[in-house]
């Protein structure tokens, strides 16, 4: 993959909003050639998706997190994978990772309250043949997340001396 196209995708996941043109302009690419790109990316699955980073803090939505250490025995014929997709298939669970160290797999998970989040390890994942152990540990606050600063105030003047509010 050339430079410009990993810079493309540095600049969709840094902010998904750039229209093609803008895009065309800071790649000093054709609007079309970065169109191809585009829908080339989504097509090969390298593009999976496009997203708000909600600061659920600033909403009078109430919304608990947790990341899930798993210790687990993989299974015979497929490792980690079946495990895997049997707890990412819970419409609890965000995020399914493999790790080294000292725990096998890390789950982000989101629920309304802590005790949902307690209830789904206790009744649902825990009970889940081949875990033999988790450590659940709860976002108390954010401060990044996904290269986004969560802390920064509402006026604050972003790089290019905008201001993030306009």
């Amino acid at each position: 993959m050339d430079k410009k196209m990993e810079k493309l995708l540095k600049l969709l996941q840094d902010n998904a909003k750039l229209t093609v043109r803008q895009l065309a302009a800071m790649l000093d690419l054709s609007e079309e050639a970065v169109e191809a790109a585009i829908r080339k990316f989504e097509k090969d699955g390298v593009v999976k998706g496009y997203r708000a980073l909600v600061n659920w803090e600033r909403t009078d939505v109430h919304r608990a997190s947790a990341l899930i250490e798993l210790r687990v025995t993989p299974k015979k014929d497929s490792g980690f994978d079946a495990l895997a997709e049997r707890i990412k298939a819970f419409p609890e669970v965000e995020s399914v990772y493999l790790m080294s160290g000292g725990f096998d797999l890390a789950v982000m998970v989101t629920a309304a309250t802590m005790s949902e989040i307690a209830m789904f390890v206790a009744k649902r994942l825990a009970p889940i043949d081949g875990v033999l152990s988790t450590a659940t540990h709860f976002v108390l606050t954010k401060y990044k997340d996904g290269g986004v600063d969560f802390t920064a105030e509402e006026d604050e003047i972003d790089e290019r001396g905008s201001n993030l509010c306009d």
